[in-house]
């Protein structure tokens, strides 16, 4: 499977998604398509990357009316022309190589599902220690309790299609629920390559507080299963602008 739909989802990052296309356009494999859904935008998000369609041509955005962030997914995917899928956030950043290293590995451990490790190298040291943390915890878990960040999967249609998607009842560690899900009937397990991650959700909620709710939220699934009242609120695209 070397062609590949990469899914990104959006709310209000007029500033933020530009970037994100412009390394999907210099990507050394090309065999892609990219579908944005948008989540209604108050900004810009939409404007700008349909400006990006000579650049890339097989580019196709598509505006909801309700906003979400597994809908968003889910919505994605359904539109999608390939078997391979690739779920982004967009505030995620790729190295020019990320899709060659990346599918390359799929295909040689026959992946259907996978995650997908957070790089650091341009980030302080403690935002460093934080990350790798973070990465710690996601490979010892993927063979036993899978966790994984949402900004980065790799999925294929058919599994999504088996899975049902993501779990729309579920607001925080949807991308937990879906991998764990995933590595039971899917073949499951992270790619050892990396894709850049906007510190801004831990400048701006925490880095300690980022970590210990994702901890606590990871433990009460572990012992109670997946929450899907709203146990822990968490709000989707609430990050404002650094002044």
């Amino acid at each position: 499977m070397g062609s590949v739909s990469v899914v990104i989802i959006t709310l209000n990052e007029e500033k933020r998604i530009g970037r994100l296309l412009d390394d999907l356009c210099q990507q050394t494999h090309r065999d892609f398509e990219v579908i944005l859904v948008d989540s209604n935008s108050d900004d810009a998000t939409r404007e700008v990357a349909r400006s990006y369609a000579e650049s890339l041509p097989s580019l196709t955005v598509h505006r909801m009316e309700t906003r979400g962030v597994s809908l968003g997914r889910n919505t994605g995917a359904s539109l999608a022309n390939n078997e391979r899928l690739l779920f982004l956030d967009a505030d995620v950043r790729l190295s020019a190589d990320f899709l060659t290293k990346a599918v390359n590995q799929l295909n040689d451990k026959d992946l259907e599902v996978a995650g997908v490790y957070m790089g650091a190298s341009n980030l302080p040291m403690v935002q460093k220690l934080c990350y790798t943390a973070f990465n710690g915890g996601m490979f010892a878990t993927q063979f036993f309790f899978p966790t994984a960040v949402g900004a980065c999967i790799f999925s294929t249609r058919t599994a999504h299609a088996q899975l049902n998607g993501f779990d729309e009842r579920i607001t925080l560690c949807e991308d937990c629920d879906y991998v764990r899900r995933a590595s039971k009937n899917a073949r499951f397990r992270f790619i050892n390559t990396t894709f850049d991650f906007d510190p801004r959700r831990l400048d701006q909620d925490g880095m300690m507080a980022t970590g210990m709710t994702y901890v606590k939220a990871n433990v009460r699934r572990f012992f109670f299963g997946e929450m899907r009242n709203n146990e822990m609120e968490y709000k989707f695209g609430h990050y404002h602008e650094q002044k």
